[in-house]
């Protein structure tokens, strides 16, 4: 495969001649006359070290990355709201902590009824109403209504008695008798996207495999997965059924041109309306298998490569916009949903920071964040604010000028003015609530990290923490003196635990932490 290649067939040339006259005139929030074009492409697992920009020492080539940081911000203080994907894809589309739904520890599986509660205002029902064509790319992993053979389809009220049986594939000899011919319920259609390109969970790892475009899969699933062990030893799939001409290796290029041939044709379409793209990546979640076109790039190893086709497919969006002339009016976005798997020592996958995905601690947590704005947001600037990916909800309903009801977005903060650079008083976030794997509790307020656990890790990878126990001690870290989270002072600052503690409390009973008023 040959970098744009692809992309020259879709004529972006002449689409480009279309939309010459298509610029952005907006100030900010709701005086803005043009609303920007927004993506967000979130990568699987992508750790704060992996890309060059935030890990000087890295030796994995992330150009495009760092091109972007170079046009726009760079956040150092960002976090995934849990240390797990499920729960971050949950808290990035609606603004809420999902430790607030039935889902309060681990993910959840391929066939697990829908996550997102059908009433509840999404970012793609947000920006719907404000004019956007919306539109989901990648991987999902927030449930789905499978019809099953007896016609009964599961909604979000049978997620809590269903979602630990959910793991294993259609195949009816595993009571699971899911009839993939029939339409798909509670997915991305049903929460405010208008297209819909994606997998039901993680794309090559978890069954079933199959592209879903819109309500139903591309294909039947029809046979169980089989990977090749001589060229893939290490490749521990779960069960699940594949369908016809799915690829594992080709998932993260399939979506991103899905996305590409989208923005192409909705601004044929028409080139007046604003869209939308959330583009969820697999990589470079295990099981590290690389596209041939990125083997090796990285020198360090599979998983590595994988970052580098993360950074290839964030090219491949950014000279789309380029040809088409839209770069000045589109808010481009680029994160993680958590922190890493442990990379190789060498590379530091989680830079400074203690911990890896699943984890409490930092690395389990604090990802990369990069967003760029021309006219909007400066070049080559570097923000140190704490941020959530929830906070994205409130920022775009100010960027829209909509005013979030009570029950929306009840954990998003809007982060608009340490976007563009404005001078700030006082913090955006009061605090910042963090959850790991197995449900430990985590509330960072300024320089103060509380950890409500017996000491460990709160996770599952190496090394592997027990799930809490209420009353036992837990762990408190100055990240301002103590960054990798070493020196525990539990014990010689009571009154800090004491503090935080009934914040978390008041947060959990109130059912919000955002405030009520959104003038911030």
């Amino acid at each position: 495969m040959k970098r744009r290649n692809f992309i020259k067939t879709l004529g972006l040339s002449s689409v480009a001649l279309s939309l010459s006259s298509f610029s952005c005139e907006g100030v900010r929030k709701s005086t803005m006359k043009k609303l920007p074009n927004i993506i967000v492409i979130l990568a699987d697992d992508m750790g704060y070290g992996d890309v060059k920009c935030y890990n000087p020492e890295s030796n994995i080539p992330t150009p495009y990355m760092d091109r972007l940081a170079e046009q726009g911000v760079r956040f150092t203080d960002a976090h995934s709201p849990s240390a797990v994907c499920t729960p971050t894809r949950y808290g990035l589309l609606t603004g809420r902590y999902c430790w607030r739904t039935w889902l309060t520890r681990g993910v959840i599986g391929g066939y697990t009824p829908p996550l997102i509660e059908p009433q509840r205002m999404t970012v793609a029902s947000l920006l719907k109403k404000h004019g956007y064509t919306t539109s989901c790319f990648g991987k999902w992993h927030l449930g789905l209504g499978w019809t099953r053979q007896n016609g009964f389809v599961p909604t979000w009220k049978d997620g809590p008695k269903m979602w630990r049986g959910s793991w294993q594939d259609g195949d009816p000899a595993k009571g699971m008798n899911v009839d993939f011919t029939k339409p798909i319920h509670g997915g991305p259609t049903e929460l405010g996207f208008d297209y819909a390109f994606f997998t039901a969970a993680c794309s090559t790892i978890d069954g079933p495999f199959s592209f879903i475009e819109n309500n139903y899969t591309i294909g039947i699933p029809n046979r169980p997965i089989f990977v090749d062990k001589s060229k893939h030893p290490d490749y521990r799939p779960r069960p699940g059924w594949i369908a016809p001409g799915f690829v594992l290796e080709e998932v993260d290029p399939t979506f991103t041109r899905r996305a590409i041939e989208f923005i192409v044709e909705t601004k044929r379409n028409n080139p007046q309306k604003p869209f939308f793209v959330y583009l969820a990546l697999s990589s470079p979640h295990a099981p590290w298998l690389p596209p041939e076109f990125v083997k090796g790039k990285s020198q360090l190893g599979p998983r590595e490569d994988l970052v580098c086709l993360v950074d290839w497919c964030v090219g491949e969006i950014l000279y789309a916009l380029e040809g088409l002339k839209l770069t000045e009016e589109t808010l481009v976005i680029v994160t993680s949903d958590n922190g890493p798997r442990r990379g190789i020592d060498a590379h530091k996958s989680a830079g400074p920071l203690r911990g890896y995905k699943s984890h409490i601690w930092e690395g389990g947590h604090r990802v990369p964040f990069i967003a760029r704005w021309p006219g909007h947001i400066q070049p080559n600037t570097i923000s140190n604010e704490m941020i959530c990916l929830t906070d994205l909800f409130a920022t775009f309903a100010s960027i829209v000028g909509e005013t979030l009801p009570p029950n929306a977005g009840e954990d998003s903060y809007n982060i608009y003015p340490a976007l563009v650079g404005e001078k700030l008083e006082k913090p955006i976030r009061e605090a910042l609530v963090m959850h790991s794997e197995n449900g430990t509790f985590a509330i960072r307020q300024g320089k103060w990290k509380l950890i409500l656990d017996n000491k460990t890790s709160g996770g599952w990878v190496e090394p592997a923490g027990k799930p809490p126990k209420p009353g036992t001690p837990g762990q408190l870290y100055n990240l301002e003196e103590d960054p990798y989270e070493q020196n525990d002072l539990w014990d010689a600052r009571p009154e800090i635990v004491e503090k935080l503690t009934k914040l978390l409390e008041k947060y959990k009973r109130e059912g919000r932490s955002a405030p009520l008023s959104r003038e911030t």
